[in-house]
């Protein structure tokens, strides 16, 4: 791996997400030696991928380099590998360029789709938790319009003009409403040889409500925005099964559609070498104690949604999001330093400081501790607060340009086909009917 031997105490730190980087971030200029692993050479800010793939935002104005990162930090290295297997009894872990030593280790391998078991849902539907998947929902989306073009098969265009997204979350809620954008401003002009009006856009929770993290009030006014959109909104309804062409539910309700969206749920991306604790209700994540240390080792810890820490406010563990996952990262960093210097570590205490979701253009909903609100106002404060949030001067300058285009414009420059997406496993209209 080519990492040079020192005296100082190593730190490796597996992820470059919203956890690492914080834990990264509050060990600069400590006398550490410090390495950070990832499967891909950038930070992806996650809550804005449903923009990339609706062509609202190019992936590279989300995206940031990790190398860039540490520029400039003494005895700071990034390698760009996968993480194989956790040994503890040896402080060493297998990676896919070699094995590495380690004096204490940091775990933030986010979440990955959880699927809740079903190979088949699995293997049909699209996926976007990272910037390959989301574009190639972009390309999907925009190859399945030009294939409604060119058929005369009535069954056919109306599957390929049919969008279902399981799961009604704030990703679900957000790539509904921009959806809905594109039908109403931006597809009838690209098509004016489709009739863009049979697009259907169905959104599917499980719950009896959408946001069901939010409020009420939150909920409600969401899927009225929603509905106002031309969303069709499904309740206390689960998805049982999707061959690439029917989606069919646990009620009367089947859906034919040859694009589905899975937002349904997530699950820690764990590591082989440690025992994560798998129930549907703590979806694979390592059980972790008061100060993050993976439970039985004193010097593995485990951040962000890896991470399950049990408390009496959060017995499923804290919300697989970026705040939880930034202020765990910032204390294991303090909690290593107090160790290195013999004092006492701290105990996590999560800051709720609120959620919100945009469901498009002036509307958006914000639940704060003291304070909700929904509406032309929130939709500005979530703006505020995703531009901010944005790693990188350039990555908020591109993205605060592009939201003033499309706002002005109504429009989103970015819908290309830059590759082609064929998944060979999703259903052949043409070939299985004939």
């Amino acid at each position: 791996m080519n990492i040079p031997q020192t005296s100082f105490p190593r730190v490796v730190v597996i992820g470059g997400g919203f956890a690492g980087l914080a834990a990264v971030k509050g060990l600069r200029k400590k006398e550490l030696q410090v390495v950070l692993i990832d499967k891909h050479n950038y930070h992806t800010f996650q809550p804005l991928l449903y923009q990339v793939a609706t062509g609202g935002l190019e992936p590279d104005s989300i995206a940031f380099p990790l190398r860039k990162t540490i520029n400039n930090l003494e005895n700071y290295f990034f390698r760009l590998a996968d993480v194989n297997k956790v040994l503890p009894e040896k402080n060493m872990i297998e990676t896919s360029i070699g094995n590495l030593e380690y004096d204490y280790l940091i775990i933030a391998t986010g979440s990955k789709t959880n699927f809740f078991g079903n190979k088949n849902i699995e293997r049909h539907v699209m996926e976007m938790k990272s910037v390959p998947q989301s574009l190639n929902i972009r390309s999907l989306i925009i190859e399945n319009f030009e294939e409604a073009l060119l058929t005369n098969d009535l069954e056919e265009r109306k599957a390929l003009m049919n969008f279902v997204i399981v799961g009604g979350g704030p990703t679900g809620v957000e790539l509904a409403g921009a959806l809905a954008e594109m039908k109403k401003g931006i597809l009838p002009k690209d098509y004016p040889d489709l009739d863009i009006r049979q697009m259907q856009i169905n959104l599917i929770q499980g719950a009896d409500k959408l946001l069901d993290a939010m409020s009420s009030k939150s909920s409600e006014k969401a899927e009225h925005f929603l509905v106002k959109l031309g969303v069709n909104v499904w309740k206390n309804i689960h998805v049982t099964d999707y061959d690439g062409k029917y989606v069919t539910t646990n009620s009367e309700e089947t859906f034919e559609a040859s694009t589905v969206i899975w937002a349904a749920g997530v699950q820690g991306d764990t590591i082989d070498g440690l025992q994560p604790e798998c129930t549907i209700e703590r979806a694979c994540r390592f059980k972790v104690n008061e100060f993050n240390q993976v439970v039985g080792y004193d010097n593995i810890y485990a951040i962000g949604d890896v991470a399950l820490m049990q408390t009496k406010d959060y017995e499923r563990g804290h919300p697989m999001m970026a705040q939880p996952a930034i202020q765990q990262g910032k204390l294991a960093a303090k909690n290593i330093l107090a160790l290195l210097h013999g004092k006492k570590q701290k105990a996590f205490v999560y800051n709720d400081k609120g959620s919100m979701a945009t469901i498009g253009r002036n509307k958006a909903v914000v639940d704060l501790p003291n304070w909700k609100f929904q509406g032309f106002f929130a939709w500005f404060v979530w703006m505020f607060v995703h531009l901010f949030s944005l790693i990188g001067f350039r990555n908020k300058a591109v993205v605060f340009m592009n939201w003033v285009y499309n706002y002005i414009r109504f429009d989103r420059e970015t819908r290309l086909i830059i590759r082609p997406f064929k998944n060979k496993n999703k259903y052949s209209f043409r070939n299985n009917d004939q």
